[in-house]
């Protein structure tokens, strides 16, 4: 990563030479220096990796030195900042004084510090430079001058499951549907897929899932991971069978709660990626033997599990096997060359090589998906494919499927690489928020400025790139196409933890076994993913992201960690952190997250000192009042809270920046700078007052650049007509998603006309139509994502026509019949509804086959 670390703190010491040099003095000079030198030893950095990646033991030593002194340049340029900016809140004139001083460093401490951090850089530096010619290190003339560009890849359409697109599997679906369906076996019976990782385990228990689950009364298919909470794994199946879990229930009373609802229904468990005998122990206390048919299916790479789950010999451990060369093809070439249907339209000198690369992933489909996507990235040219064979090293038995992810990997441009590292951060399992890590990757400085474009635009592009590349896997998509939420293979993030401790990126606590702890001072990025406090005692000074995934009460001292650009804390209890002392001191934060941590308090604390800020994340999180100084921050892009928990703007403020604003309470002063909004996208607001509302159609009527609207009012107050249909709402040809929570007034009906043209998604809640509304919202064109919630009087609701692109439909209404007439909704995916609340429910045929139909058992919130 010595590539990606020079150009950052390129960047850095560009803008400080820039901004800095009234204060800088005699000091510039040694910045410009470094400067220089990091500008020629960049011609030499494609000629160093290529010697490393053939092995050359002296030239990765050569980058590695390069990446740390990168790393110290940063260190000694953000610690000057901070300082700068410690005493100029303990002396408003200490600026003044500074670029009086600046030629005579000797008499200002923090300018003799920085010039004597730079005079030892100097020193390893030119030793650096000077090793170029000894190890045989040569300039290439794309060194990295010039601009890089972020291609945007085409967006390929995704489901969950599907199976047109799955190889081989097929066969082994009917096998395992035909020993969950065995009437010979009434007995609770276990079935276990194993297989080696990246061979189809999971995929083959959802195809699974998705045909079997019309069987059973109860379904339920979760993923365990390694590190697995027995607690947290029964909470979660209980929530898929009932609307809510006590949150203070102990193991046993939520084994005993759960066995008694599995007791009087037969169920189908699936329990994805089993590490070890010790889940089953715990568990099958709760899946009750009542000798109806119930089954349990688990996929692990252990043999163990199974047999320790299932001794019947009648009931053997599923082996899943590698594909065979003809599948393997097959799989490779879907990826390789998207969107065509065989090899019959691979060009015909490529099909020899297209044979000898699958052959090389010995039938593992992981490998094969991997692989398939670096050659996507390809000339489709005998040369471009060759030039892949013939640079993987193939050699070392047992290990080809990681030298295809490591080569993928390898395959990356600098910036794309950071952001693959970067998912070694999330826990095993982890369905990570695109939103999130997008914001995450801006902080870092990882993604490269586009002409035209946002940073969160080339950051998706980038996230669209690691899809195209198969080194994530996308959960689900917005109604746009864009990522909503993805995950990453164990296998990939394996590669990715162990490449990221090596280049000294980000440090996992607690570590896996064979790694070794850095020291607190080397460490740059910190993962704890374990409840233990004392793991924050591994952290040093340098630190600059940190992310806490905890379950208990501790938080870290913030004052330890000034130089640090991202932190996130999730689910953390902070309701009883009376202040949030040494917030204020990190003066370089750009991304700041409290993530479901209950309550937070911030009245003793002021954040106007965060004046790098970009993104607030408080989503899960309530609180009772804006933190001081926050809306003085010019540098917010992203302000995400509760819906219920952030006071309105002031009268004053420069939110030029500010593209995402949600949940934010609706206030007069809001008119005063309607014009500082103008590059607003994403939009929330929340008002407990109904004459609040006046100002908000003139406000809406200036926002052409939305994107995404949210309204919100409290249940005893009616949202007016104006706010519902604003006058210019209608014209607005960006915004594709509504959200609209509350009463609407008695005098408002429901018209299609008067919603954008171009809505794809909407959200009504609340709404109490005395008309079945179906007719008009049927007349939205574009929409394909709806959900409504307690929005009608009536008990039936009929679909007639249209819903022409209609993908997805939760349905959360009190009714005694829900019909959707032949030809309407022609597009249907998903309908969601309860059983409970719908007391019949009319489909045609031809639907029934196309459309998952779900019974919502639990009650189930979608998020905006």
């Amino acid at each position: 990563m010595a590539e990606s670390a020079v150009k950052f703190v390129l960047s850095k010491l560009g803008d400080m030479i820039v901004k800095e040099a009234q204060h800088l003095g005699s000091v510039g000079e040694k910045v410009k220096w470094a400067q220089t030198e990091l500008m020629d030893i960049q011609c030499y950095l494609k000629d160093a990796d290529s010697k490393r990646r053939k092995g050359d033991a002296r030239a990765e030593n050569w980058l590695n030195q390069l990446r740390d002194i990168a790393y110290r340049i940063e260190d000694a340029t953000d610690t000057f900042y901070l300082e700068v900016e410690d005493n100029r809140q303990n002396d408003p004139s200490f600026l003044h004084k500074l670029k009086k001083l600046c030629h005579k460093p000797m008499e200002v401490p923090v300018l003799h510090k920085l010039a004597t951090d730079l005079d030892d850089i100097k020193k390893v530096l030119e030793g650096i430079s000077n090793s170029k010619a000894v190890y045989s290190i040569d300039p290439l003339q794309d060194g990295g001058k010039g601009n890089t560009i972020v291609m945007p890849f085409r967006r390929a359409a995704y489901q969950d499951v599907d199976e047109t697109e799955v190889v081989g599997l097929d066969a082994d679906k009917n096998k395992i549907l035909k020993l969950l369906r065995y009437e010979e076996t009434p007995r609770r019976a276990v079935i276990t897929i194993v297989g080696t990782g990246g061979l189809g385990k999971t995929t083959l228990a959802q195809m699974v899932y998705k045909s079997a689950k019309a069987d059973f009364k109860y379904h339920i298919m979760l993923s365990v991971s390694e590190q697995f909470s027995l607690t947290d794994l029964l909470r979660k199946m209980l929530s898929k069978l009932k609307y809510s879990v006590p949150k203070k229930q102990d193991v046993g009373a939520l084994i005993s709660e759960l066995k008694d609802l599995l007791t009087s229904r037969r169920y189908l468990i699936i329990l994805d990626d089993v590490w070890g005998p010790v889940l089953w122990n715990q568990l099958k206390d709760a899946l009750p033997d009542v000798k109806n048919g119930s089954r349990v299916l688990m996929t692990s790479r252990f043999i163990d599990v199974a047999k320790s789950a299932n001794p019947d010999p009648r009931m053997p451990p599923y082996e899943l096997d590698f594909l065979s060369d003809e599948h393997s093809l097959d799989l490779f070439l879907r990826k390789a060359i998207p969107y065509e249907e065989s090899d019959e339209k691979c060009p015909s000198d490529l099909i020899e090589l297209a044979n000898a690369l699958s052959k090389k992933c010995k039938g593992l489909p992981l490998a094969l998906i991997v692989l398939g996507g670096i050659i996507s990235t390809k000339d489709q040219t005998y040369h471009a494919w060759k030039g892949v064979l013939d640079t993987m090293d193939w050699h070392l038995d047992g290990k080809d499927c990681m030298n295809v992810l490591a080569m993928s990997y390898e395959d990356m441009p600098y910036y794309l690489k950071s952001c693959f590292l970067y998912l070694a951060s999330f826990p095993e399992d982890y369905e990570i928020t695109a939103t999130r890590l997008v914001n995450m990757w801006v902080a870092e400085g990882f993604i490269p400025q586009q002409d035209r474009k946002t940073m969160e635009e080339t950051s998706k592009d980038c996230l669209e790139q690691l899809f195209q590349r198969s080194m994530i896997q996308v959960s689900s998509r917005s109604p746009n196409g864009s990522i909503k939420y993805c995950r990453v293979h164990d296998l990939l993030r394996d590669l990715a933890m162990h490449q990221a401790g090596k280049e000294n990126f980000v440090t996992v606590f607690p570590q896996p076994q064979g790694i070794n702890h850095p020291s607190k001072l080397a460490t740059r990025r910190a993962s704890l993913q374990s409840c233990s406090p004392h793991l924050i005692e591994c952290l040093g000074p340098y630190t600059r992201s940190l992310l806490w995934f905890g379950h208990n009460n501790s938080v870290p001292s913030y004052s330890e960690f000034k130089l640090l650009r991202v932190l996130e804390i999730v689910g953390v209890n902070m309701s009883h952190v009376t202040n949030l002392k040494g917030l204020d001191k990190l003066i370089h934060l750009k991304y700041l997250g409290f993530k479901n941590c209950f309550q937070l308090n911030v009245s003793t604390s002021s954040f106007g000192r965060l004046k790098n800020l970009q993104t607030l994340d408080l989503r899960g999180t309530s609180m009772q009042q804006s933190p001081m100084g926050l809306w003085t921050i010019c540098t917010l892009r992203h302000v995400l809270t509760g819906k219920w928990s952030c006071s309105g703007l002031p009268s004053r403020g420069d939110f030029i920046n500010l593209q995402t604003l949600k949940w934010v309470c609706v206030m007069e002063t809001w008119l005063s700078h309607v014009p500082g909004l103008s590059n607003l996208r994403t939009l929330g607001l929340s008002n407990p007052y109904t004459e609040w509302w006046d100002p908000v159609p003139n406000l809406l009527g200036t926002l052409t650049s939305l994107v995404s609207l949210g309204i919100r009012t409290h249940s005893e107050n009616h949202i007016p007509k104006e706010i519902i249909y604003p006058r210019a709402l209608a014209n607005y040809q960006n915004l594709q998603n509504l959200y609209l929570d509350g009463v609407w007034s008695e005098n408002v009906t429901l018209e299609a006309g008067s919603f954008p043209p171009n809505l794809v998604k909407l959200t009504l809640m609340g709404s109490n139509f005395r008309q079945d509304p179906m007719m008009e919202l049927g007349k939205l064109k574009s929409l394909k994502k709806l959900r409504l919630d307690h929005i009608y009087k009536g008990m039936q609701m009929i679909c007639q026509e249209g819903f022409t692109v209609l993908e997805s439909l939760i349905l959360n209404e009190r009714l005694d019949v829900f019909t959707i007439a032949k030809g309407a909704m022609p597009k249907l995916k998903y309908l969601g509804y309860s059983t409970i609340f719908v007391k019949k429910l009319e489909v045609p045929p031809e639907l029934k086959h196309s459309t998952s139909i779900v019974n919502l058992q639990y009650k189930k919130f979608l998020s905006w």
